[in-house]
């Protein structure tokens, strides 16, 4: 095992990279931008080293920067997390041309896996189903014209360097597609710099289920089944769970398979995430997350297996050992990403000091989570600042677990998506198990926030309600709306902190 692992990333997943490490014995070494020189990560590391700077940018993208604390600091590895540079071949390069090892795949199958294009030819090499359309290196609109009418309408232009909806358009007709192909280039080539499109049958009413691997370096890959992340507000994922609701045991067999055969066409090493779209019993691969995913929570909550612990030990030259057949799926795991965003402002970031954090504490409730009373949610980074992740009995049971623990999650200062997510979980529709890509727009397309309570009303009650005298509250906004029937939040329209009427 590693003597020095240095992460190369902030928050939530620092802290959890962190913990894993000082779990192992492993010295683990933080590096910082200046606007988070006081974070919770920072302070939780065996050492901490300034990046400087506050743009993403002039810190945790900044390859020599992060490089040269790595040599300074006798680091052995690096943990690059997810975002930032978890997905860059040439940093994982960089890594391996310093002598150290990146904590991740080598950097020839995340380059593989980077253009979507190069991907899915792959697969299909492979063996592994994936969705009927165009994946040529024909580039000109009239060629893509000619390729979209053997794809047929509706489709999908999509951008081969994509991600998070960028570059992505729904075509229905034929005299939609030149303004799609020419919006879409426009887009990938002003975020990724690269503006090659393909195209794909559009899926009308899909689910996204998603398989974890794990690979050695001694030639065994494994699966530790799905994850269902279907439920997304602007192709970004909010509420995953795990097992899905849909699959049975033949299909789950089956996608797990798949999903290993393609980890192993790249020569796959590490934790990685196979993608595919699911719909009336038939699934595609999508694409290859080739990191650890945001969601590898609740895969652990119901399998029992530490993956980030496995990362380091495979990363470190160990051994599987531990296998598909007897991992067991155990109970099921819900997770709702928390960002300061909002909901009543079409979901703009939300920045500012947290006043109050007070956390749902219960059994089988975990917090991942970088910030703490006090913390700074700054608008130079990405708004997820947290995750909640709660496991139970069954999903009926992780539902109502899931509801009680955002109704008791106290976040004071700042605005969050949690009225929206709890509004999710308790909507018929979610709990009937009719989660798919299209529940958002389906479902809660006029969902509007309630009225906030005032900021004093919410100090106030929070402090009261933290002395033990009334049971947890919650908001309509920046809180959650607890069923006490003694809490002050529901007298709020006269209730004030120096009294009521």
């Amino acid at each position: 095992m590693f003597e020095r692992v240095l992460i190369a990333n902030r928050g939530e997943i620092a802290v959890r990279i962190i913990k894993a490490c000082q779990e192992l014995g492993v010295h683990s070494i933080a590096i910082h931008s200046d606007v988070d020189a006081e974070a919770p990560h920072v302070l939780l590391a065996d050492e901490a080293h300034s990046l400087g700077g506050t743009t993403p940018l002039e810190s945790y993208l900044d390859t020599e920067k992060i490089l040269g604390i790595a040599k300074e600091t006798g680091t052995q590895a690096i943990h690059p997390g997810y975002g930032f540079v978890s997905e860059n071949a040439a940093f994982a390069k960089a890594v391996e041309d310093a002598g150290m090892t990146f904590i991740g795949p080598p950097s020839n199958a995340i380059e593989s896996m980077g253009s979507k294009i190069e991907a899915k030819t792959i697969m299909e090499k492979a063996g592994v189903p994936v969705i009927p359309g165009y994946h040529g290196k024909e580039q000109k609109v009239d060629q893509l014209v000619a390729r979209a009418e053997d794809v047929g309408y509706p489709l999908m232009v999509k951008a081969s360097a994509g991600g998070g909806g960028k570059g992505m358009r729904i075509v229905r007709t034929e005299d939609e597609l030149v303004d799609a192909l020419e919006g879409a280039r426009r887009e990938s080539e002003s975020a990724f710099g690269d503006g090659t499109l393909f195209l794909e049958r559009y899926l009308e009413n899909p689910r996204h289920i998603e398989i974890q691997v794990l690979a050695d370096n001694h030639g065994r890959t494994i699966h530790l089944f799905e994850r269902e992340c279907s439920i997304q507000r602007r192709h970004q994922k909010i509420v995953e769970e795990t097992p899905s609701v849909v699959l049975t045991d033949e299909t789950r067999a089956a996608m797990g398979d798949a999903a290993v055969k393609a980890a192993e066409a790249v020569g796959y090493r590490n934790a990685g995430t196979v993608e595919f779209m699911w719909e009336d019993g038939e699934y595609y691969f999508l694409e290859m997350n080739t990191r650890l995913q945001v969601e590898h929570a609740i895969t652990e909550e119901v399998t029992g297996i530490d993956i980030v612990k496995w990362q380091l030990r495979i990363a470190s030259g160990d051994k599987l050992t531990i296998d598909t057949e007897t991992v067991k799926q155990t109970g099921h795991a819900i997770e709702c990403r928390i960002y300061a965003e909002d909901p009543g402002q079409d979901f703009i970031p939300s920045s500012g000091v947290i006043q109050m954090l007070k956390l749902p504490d219960g059994l089988r409730v975990r917090h991942d989570s970088g910030i703490e009373t006090g913390s700074e949610v700054s608008s130079y980074y990405d708004p997820m600042i947290a995750k909640l992740i709660v496991s139970g009995e069954d999903r009926d049971d992780a539902i109502r677990k899931m509801c009680w623990a955002l109704n008791n999650y106290v976040a004071i200062g700042i605005k969050t998506n949690i009225p929206f997510l709890k509004a999710i979980l308790e909507h018929p529709a979610f709990v009937d198990g009719d989660t798919t890509n299209r529940f958002i727009e389906k479902y809660m397309e006029d969902w509007q926030p309630q009225a906030e309570p005032p900021m004093e009303a919410l100090i106030a009650a929070a402090l009261h309600d933290m002395r033990g005298f009334i049971s947890p509250a919650a908001t309509t906004g920046e809180v959650s709306m607890g069923s006490d029937p003694y809490s002050p939040w529901k007298t709020l329209t006269s209730w004030r902190s120096s009294g009521g009427d």
